[in-house]
Formats: structure tokens, sequence, C-alpha cells
């Protein structure tokens, strides 16, 4: 917008038409006081400023424009048809004219002094706005370095604490494991004292006592099955605490040890009529006695769920593979050991995949099928200790085959 400052209304008006007639914004002040109350208030492009008014002449109220620090910038025109001698033209800009035009003046020469001038004051404003954006945009960037060195300082003064905390608490740890599992071996074997004298008597009532009373021995049988479960439910979890210690990896063979697990398994592979087709396994670097019941527990879980109309099987072979990966590729010199367990017992829906890996967690109830629901649980965490991979594959009433992967030799970093 285009400020007009001119006692002369005639003139004024002239001025104004000329500036609307081509696209300007036009305000305009009667004298100079009015034109500096207007200026604080509002944003102009460019004052047209005659020198000869009342009380405050054209030099004084550019003056006091130019001691503004919000109108400082705002380009000066004078107009005059009086003062046109040297001396005040020379005044005019030293007030802070940008331009003196005498009068009369020619249309078109200030129309394009007026857009020239506008344009010149848009752009230095754009700029002082780019440059006080770019000063504040360094001050927060610099503000934010600071804040960040010292965030940096902080975070690594708690760091150095926490690790000091950790290493405590680790150590902490540690002996409160070891505590726990002499905990849990005392315990165990405290629990399992009454549980073996409940059953030997409940057996010695059921065979001297109640040869007669049908439902006196059911009763009985009830008080042995109960029993045993909860012998079995000790002895899987004392099997499942013990994983947590450490143990030492050695180069063994595993088909000594699948055998060795065969062998202990007779009574239940013959009551089942079983055939177990056992492949040549390559040796590989691990904890012999986890190994061991790792392949028992995924035999009995096989052995258990087997079909009623037809003898169960059980196959086990592995070759070298690539990578640590379900489907790598088979290689001799492969550096991590591929082992499959497959068997053609009753199977399961593979959306119950990550379930039958979870303590506990059972697919059919003890009515249909014994046991405590931890065998799988206690094999996934041995191969984890392994630093190995365990899945299954599965259709429902077609067999289940159950796939690990270990690494052949154990790094350096995972040995105790």
């Amino acid at each position: 917008m285009i400020l007009i400052v001119d006692d002369k209304k005639e003139n004024v008006f002239s001025l104004k038409t000329l500036l609307e007639l081509n696209r300007f914004n036009t305000d305009t002040a009667s004298s100079g006081e009015e034109a500096l109350k207007k200026i604080l208030k509002n944003e102009y492009a460019l004052v047209i400023l005659d020198v000869q008014m009342p009380v405050m002449d054209g030099y004084e109220v550019a003056e006091a424009i130019m001691g503004y620090s919000k109108s400082k910038y705002i380009p000066i025109i004078f107009l005059s048809a009086v003062n046109i001698d040297k001396r005040f033209i020379t005044k005019g800009y030293a007030s802070g004219g940008v331009d003196y035009i005498t009068k009369p003046f020619d249309a078109d020469l200030l129309l394009l002094k007026v857009k020239t001038f506008c344009r010149l004051y848009e752009q230095t404003r754009d700029l002082n706005h780019a440059q006080a954006a770019l000063k504040q945009e360094i001050d927060t960037r610099k503000a934010a370095e600071t804040a960040l060195q010292n965030a940096n300082l902080l975070l690594e003064d708690k760091v150095n604490e926490r690790t000091k905390e950790l290493v405590k608490l680790n150590q902490q740890l540690e002996i409160s494991n070891i505590e726990l599992q002499q905990y849990a071996s005392l315990a165990s074997h405290d629990l399992q004292e009454p549980l073996r004298k409940i059953i030997t008597f409940s057996r010695l009532v059921g065979e001297r006592l109640s040869t007669n009373k049908a439902e006196a021995m059911q009763f009985m049988d009830k008080i042995i099955t109960s029993a045993e479960r909860m012998r079995n439910l000790i002895n899987d979890l004392l099997n499942y605490s013990k994983l947590s210690g450490e143990s030492e990896f050695i180069v063994c063979n595993l088909n000594k040890i699948i055998s060795d697990v065969k062998t202990d398994l007779e009574l239940s592979i013959n009551e089942k009529q079983a055939q177990l087709i056992i492949e040549h396994i390559p040796p590989l670097e691990v904890v012999p006695g986890q190994m061991r019941q790792m392949f028992q527990n995924i035999i009995s879980n096989a052995l258990k769920f087997s079909k009623t109309d037809e003898p169960p099987w059980i196959k086990i072979w592995g070759s070298r593979v690539t990578e640590k990966s379900i489907t790598a590729a088979e290689s001799p010199s492969g550096g991590f050991l591929r082992i499959y367990v497959q068997d053609n017992g009753i199977g399961f829906d593979e959306i119950y995949r990550d379930k039958i890996f979870t303590i506990f967690q059972r697919l059919h109830g003890r009515q249909e099928y014994e046991g405590t629901g931890i065998g799988l649980a206690i094999v996934k965490k041995i191969i984890e200790k392994h630093n190995g991979l365990l899945t299954a594959k599965s259709t429902l009433g077609e067999g289940a085959t159950f796939i690990i992967v270990l690494p052949v030799k154990q790094p350096i970093q995972h040995k105790p």
C-alpha cells in the first residue's frame, strides 16, 4: 500500500486517482502528524510526500520516518512544485528520500518509479524476513547443539552409572540363579519323597485291602495316577530349571546319543510296536546331556501322539547346510546342521505351531493324552542354549516334522 501525504486535497485526489487506476492500493494523510500515526499502525511499501506542509514540512516528516525502526526501510518520494532549487533537492535526499520529483511531473515516469520502488521495498522486506528467519534458525541450532552436548554428557554419565548397576545386578542374579537351582533340586527331592510314599502305599492298599471292591480300586487308581502326574511334573520342571545354568560344549556323536535314547525308551517303543529309522547324522559341538534330553522329549512326544489304528514310525536324519536358516541350501562343508525328526502321528494344525513350544500349553486334554505340557518347551530352550533354530511342520492327521538347525561349532562368546 502507498501512503500519499499532502495538505492539499486536490493534489491528494489527483495522485490517488492516478495510482488506483493503475491498481495500486493507497492511503492518505493531510499532515505530517497524521502520516506518522498511520505509519506506526500500518505497513506501507512507499510514501509520496509533499515538501510544503504546515507545522511539519516534508523533510521533518521524512527524518521522523527514518527514525522509527519499523519504517526506516520505507522508500520516500518527495513531490514539490515550489522548492525546486538544487539545495532543496539535496536536502530531500539527506532527509532519507530516494527520489525528488518536481511538479508538474510526467505521470508515466512517476508510475514507473512507483513500481520500481514498491518492488524494491518488497524485495528488501522479504530479504529482511529471510535474514531474521536464518538468524533464528542459527540461534536455534546453536541452542540445540549445546543442549545435545549437555544431553550427551548427561547420558554418558547415566550409562556409566547404569552399567555399574547392571554389573552389580548381574552378579546378584548369578548368585540367585545358583541358589534357585539348589532350591529347585532340594524342593523337588522333598516333594518327590512323599509322592513316592503315596504311590507305594496306595498300591499296597489297592492290592491287599480292596481286592473285591471295584469302587475302592477305582479311587486308588485315581490317587496313583494323580501322584504319578505330579511326580512327572516335578521332574520336568527340574529339568527345565537346570537349563538356565552354564554347560560345557563338546563334539559329540549324535547317532550314539539317539541310540542311547532308543534304549531308554525301549519299553514304550515295543509297547507301541514303533519303528525308529535313524540315518547317519554328522557330529557337532553340543552339551551331551541336553541333546539326550532333547531327542528323548521329541521321540516320546511322537510315541505319545501316535495313531491308535496304525503302528507309529519315527524317522531322524540330518545334513550340513550353509547358514542358520530352516531353508538353507545343503553343503558338506556348511557351518550348520539341519536335523529332521518326522513321524506319522496325529499331527496338529499349524496355527498352533507357536503354542506347542510354550510351557504348560497343551492342544489336547489329559484324558486324551498324558503329559505335563513342558516337554517341547524344554526342547525349545535347549535349542536356544545351543544358538539354534526350531520349528515344526504338520498337517492334522498326517504326522509332524520337527526341524532343528544347530551350529556345527559353537561361537566362542557363547561358551562358558
